[in-house]
């Protein structure tokens, strides 16, 4: 055991190992956010910090008069309780990064985080899967993708703290945890930054288009002599995108989060109930869009389905969610995420059902392929007041400014940690500001390159599968090691093999989609 190994306690209660290194070697070293780095001995005025803690009584200065024995009983007792999980061990470098800088997180904070990633854009594409499925298969598909999807986000929050004295923060080094370092990186890394990074390009076209369609109903004939393009709507949405990025962590975004969930929760509510209280179009019916050919029809049903399955993103935040709460061995991190996630899936179902039940109902198989705001706005632009119009587009621009600052928080997260791991030291503020510029412009170029990825529902939803649906049930078994043969061994088994077909398929069927450009899902149109 190392004598010279002290601990200090955060300030929200969680203990962190730290090691002894030279004072003259560590000067203090503030993050862009004014929070301490973990490596500092001294204060602020260049002094010996003499603040007490529940452990300054292990320190090696607390330990000097004390005879050897002593000494050696306490530091062992120290190590003792860090084995057992008693005192939690914390990479130092975690106080650097955006997403574990601050941990002063609650049950509310992930309810608001969990609402703002777990509905969206995505709800208002559900009814064109059920054109495809029908009535019955629709509402199959989608509640057993809400119940599995719930069970698997259990589980990772179950597994975030799976090891004693163990945090996994990350959703990649929960990952490694169960499938091995190196294999962890390849299987997990590529699914959530493509998920991360996929969703914050659709949401700068679909907020860009949207913000166009909000200005077309606002100002109508008047602004229209030298409007905006739809690239230069985009270059509008993306620069208040980078603005809002410059929040420093993940807990300062929890009111961003909060306004998105509120205007999730608003303009779903408000989509669904104009289109069941105006008339349907005469020629409505419920069957299944048909195909000239079996495999033109398997495809399609395989696209729809990748279509549900990525209505239920955000699995990829969860252990990042958690990883902002403190957590000692009396009050775990667990308590607070269950209730909050427990909080936010209610509320996604009462978004997600009535959208789909709502909106194939007014539609049928008449619903575009752009999903329910396409179907208000080419079935009752005329019927529908154009402020109501303008109010539901606006909610579903703030909505998508928010959600951008959610997922893009991961790749936010692993800039700095390649840029802290080299420097050893945090990003300045300006290092900070000008990875976020860079990403936000990126996401920017690729969207006005390939303006299609906001049509790939059916394609996200498989490649991006294994992550909610698949993965953590392996993890469960790999970690957890319930008894072989047991019932919960064979159905974490079962449910993780079908999920990586059910990736595998629907995957297929996102391709054949995009191949067929008459099943191209272009979801905001704007109209001529």
């Amino acid at each position: 055991m190392n004598m010279n190994t002290s601990m200090e306690e955060r300030p929200e209660t969680e203990l962190i190992s730290i090691p002894a290194t030279p004072r003259a070697s560590t000067p203090e070293i503030l993050t862009p956010s004014g929070q301490r780095s973990p490596r500092m001995g001294t204060s602020k005025e260049g002094k010996s910090s003499s603040a007490w803690t529940p452990t300054s009584f292990i320190s090696p200065r607390f330990l000097s008069p004390i005879g050897t024995p002593m000494k050696r009983v306490l530091v062992n007792m120290k190590g003792y309780l860090e084995e057992m999980g008693h005192l939690t061990k914390l990479n130092p470098q975690d106080a650097w990064l955006p997403i574990t800088e601050s941990r002063n997180g609650n049950a509310h904070y992930a309810a608001f985080h969990n609402l703002n990633a777990g509905v969206g854009f995505q709800a208002l594409v559900i009814p064109v899967a059920f054109s495809f499925l029908g009535w019955s298969w629709g509402i199959i598909s989608l509640t057993i993708a809400y119940i599995w999807q719930l069970y698997t986000l259990w589980i990772l929050v179950q597994l975030h703290e799976a090891v004693p004295g163990k945090r996994y923060n990350r959703y990649v080094e929960l990952a490694q945890a169960a499938f091995g370092e190196r294999l962890g990186v390849w299987l997990a890394l590529f699914p959530t930054v493509y998920l991360s990074a996929g969703t914050a390009t659709a949401l700068i076209l679909i907020g860009g288009e949207t913000m166009k369609l909000f200005f077309q109903i606002v100002c109508g004939p008047l602004c229209s002599s030298n409007p905006l393009t739809t690239v230069e709507w985009y270059l509008v949405f993306t620069s208040l995108c980078i603005v809002l990025s410059q929040l420093p962590n993940l807990n300062s975004i929890a009111g961003l989060s909060l306004i998105g969930a509120i205007t999730a929760i608003t303009y779903s509510t408000m989509v669904w109930v104009l289109s069941v209280s105006q008339e349907r179009p005469p020629s409505i019916s419920y069957e299944p869009l048909s195909f000239p050919t079996v495999s033109a029809s398997l495809f399609s049903v395989l696209n729809a389905l990748g279509i549900v399955a990525f209505a239920f993103r955000g699995h990829n935040l969860a252990l990042e969610i958690q990883s902002t709460m403190p957590s000692t061995f009396k009050h775990p991190a667990h308590v607070p995420m269950w209730r909050g996630a427990k909080v936010a899936y209610f509320f996604i179902a009462t978004c997600l059902f009535p959208v789909a039940i709502g909106g194939f109902w007014a539609y049928g198989n008449l619903m575009p392929s752009g999903g329910m705001l396409n179907a208000i706005f080419a079935f009752h632009s005329h019927d529908i007041s154009r402020p109501l119009l303008a109010v539901t587009f606006l909610l579903v621009v703030f909505n998508c400014l928010s959600s951008f600052q959610i997922y893009s928080m991961p790749v936010f997260d692993s800039f700095e940690a390649g840029y802290t791991s080299r420097t050893n030291r945090p990003c300045s503020i300006w290092v900070r500001s000008g990875f976020r510029v860079f990403y936000g412009f990126i996401s920017f170029f690729i969207g006005v390159a390939l303006p299609f990825l906001s049509s790939l529902a059916g394609l996200l939803g498989g490649l991006t599968l294994p992550v909610t649906f698949a993965y953590p049930c392996f993890m469960w078994v790999l970690i957890k090691r319930p008894t072989k043969y047991s019932f919960n061994w064979y159905f974490n088994w079962i449910l993780g093999w079908l999920g990586i077909a059910f990736s595998l398929a629907f995957s297929m069927g996102g391709i054949w989609s995009m191949v067929n450009s008459g099943l191209k899902l272009k979801f905001f149109k704007p109209p001529n």
